[in-house]
């Protein structure tokens, strides 16, 4: 004897509920899409201060002046800086161990920045990606870098919040 078996049939309606809830969750998307201050953003303005910062840093690096260099960070507990397998939170930790690893202008060496991609991802958070080299007399190190930027105000300064440096060609 065969046996079959089939599933009920449910009753097939149209809801009105369900247009209803497409329109809210556009609404909600779209909303999600702009700035939170209604503020637009000046993305070539943005991208040319934060191309800034990093042209200030690399020139305080070769001036030999590490706490010029520091201003580009945002001076905070909270600063994240991770390199070489480890992370150091806070704007003086980060100094302190940019001192200790890099005691005099030889140690230093010539600083340039490179292959910089910006983005700006909001009127207050933006990121850079780029190479770093140090020239030296006795070697060339360098790496990539990413940088995440943040400032409290969207026309405030912007400050470097974390960053994740690399050595390696």
């Amino acid at each position: 004897m065969k046996r079959t078996f089939s599933l009920p049939r449910l009753p097939h309606r149209r809801s009105r509920g369900v247009p209803i809830l497409l329109l809210l969750l556009s609404v909600v998307v779209l909303a999600g899409c702009s700035s939170p201050s209604g503020d637009t953003v000046d993305t070539d303005a943005e991208v040319d201060a934060l191309r800034s910062i990093l042209k200030e840093q690399q020139a305080a690096w070769n001036r030999g002046d590490l706490e010029s260099f520091m201003q580009g960070y945002a001076q905070t507990d909270t600063l994240r800086f991770a390199s070489g397998g480890s992370v150091r939170n806070g704007w003086q930790t980060t100094l302190e161990n940019y001192q200790q690893g890099y005691p005099d202008r030889a140690a230093m060496g010539k600083l340039t920045f490179s292959d910089l991609d910006v983005d700006v991802m909001s009127p207050t958070w933006a990121m850079i990606f780029g190479r770093w080299e140090l020239e030296r007399e006795q070697d060339m190190p360098g790496g990539l870098f990413t940088l995440i930027f943040h400032r409290t105000d969207p026309s405030g300064p912007w400050r470097i919040v974390h960053d994740h440096t690399s050595s390696g060609s």
